[in-house]
């Protein structure tokens, strides 16, 4: 009598097994992310869109910082689920075929693929409609770099092939392309430190603007310069004159004609060409606010054209 050899039943994923694959994933997916967002932002900085300006590098810098901040946190925790999995897989070799894995795998496998497809498509559309710049081309490098890299390691773990040495190189110079990312990026946005700098001088030249548009104002109406700067105060209009942000201490001010003052502000850092602080104020005109580290005064004269007095509407009785 023929003796039926018994099927082996598949293992149950556990809540432990479950968290660990998911926790992989997600880790996984932030990480590729964040990572090809501080590529993307780093190519924007190298090669500057020239319809950019003040505002969309400092886009730029914050999408480096939450990009940064990301990987530092994610990337790590990644690898240590993986080695923690690895481990799991040595002791009970039957949990590579748990079905929350093998989901996740082909999943993975699946967006890498499309992604990849998509890449390709983009490259060949922007060819044709002659828009092949080096930006997009060293994203596109990016995202296939992830994409394939994912897609490779994944369609090995499929396998269930051995860890090779082959396979340990490859996660070391992934590693090692991510901290060096990493490194750039923190080199380019600058330090915690130097971010705090920049935020106390981009408020002192809004102080400097708010200023400014005020004492227009008070020539406009009295036509006369204030002779000091607590001339501006209005109780009833809610009004102070604004003060260094980090020492307290009230901006220079100094009237020079019948029709020009000087405003000076002590800044922490030179504002530089890429990050020119140029807003708009007051109607809509643009003033250029470059400074350097220091003292920094801004000599302005007033237009009448521009700014013609303002004649009280007489009451009729």
């Amino acid at each position: 009598m023929e003796q039926t050899i018994p099927t082996p039943k598949r293992p149950e994923t556990s809540p432990k097994d479950f968290f660990l694959h998911l926790l992989s994933i997600v880790t996984l997916y932030a990480s590729a992310i964040s990572f090809s967002t501080l590529l993307f932002q780093c190519i924007n900085y190298w090669f500057p869109d020239v319809l950019g300006g003040y505002y969309s590098m400092q886009s730029s810098f914050e999408a480096m910082r939450w990009a940064i901040a990301t990987l530092v946190v994610f990337f790590p925790t990644y690898i240590a689920t993986k080695v923690f999995l690895n481990k799991e897989y040595v002791a009970a070799p039957e949990k590579k075929e748990l079905r929350i894995r093998k989901w996740l795998l082909y999943f993975t496998l699946f967006a890498a693929a499309l992604i990849i497809l998509g890449d390709v498509v983009a490259l060949l559309i922007n060819f044709m409609q002659g828009e092949l710049t080096v930006r997009f081309f060293l994203k596109v490098l990016v995202i296939f770099f992830v994409t394939s890299s994912i897609f490779g390691y994944y369609l090995w773990e499929l396998k269930n092939a051995g860890f090779s040495a082959r396979v340990k190189t490859f996660v070391y110079i992934v590693s090692g392309v991510i901290l060096a990312a990493i490194v750039t990026g923190f080199v380019i946005a600058g330090s915690p430190a130097k971010e705090r700098a920049r935020k106390f001088d981009s408020e002192r030249v809004s102080n400097l603007q708010t200023i400014q548009s005020e004492v227009v104002s008070y020539w406009q109406r009295k036509k006369i310069l204030p002779e000091e700067l607590s001339a501006l105060s209005d109780s009833i209009k809610g009004f102070s004159v604004p003060s260094d942000p980090k020492t307290k201490a009230p901006y220079r001010y100094e009237v020079t004609g019948p029709e020009s003052f000087t405003l000076c502000a002590i800044f922490e850092m030179e504002s530089g060409v890429d990050v020119t602080l140029e807003r708009p104020y007051y109607g809509g005109w643009g003033v250029n606010w470059e400074h350097v580290a220091g003292e920094q005064c801004f000599e302005r004269s007033i237009d009448k054209d521009l700014y013609p007095f303002i004649v009280p509407e007489k009451i009729m009785l």
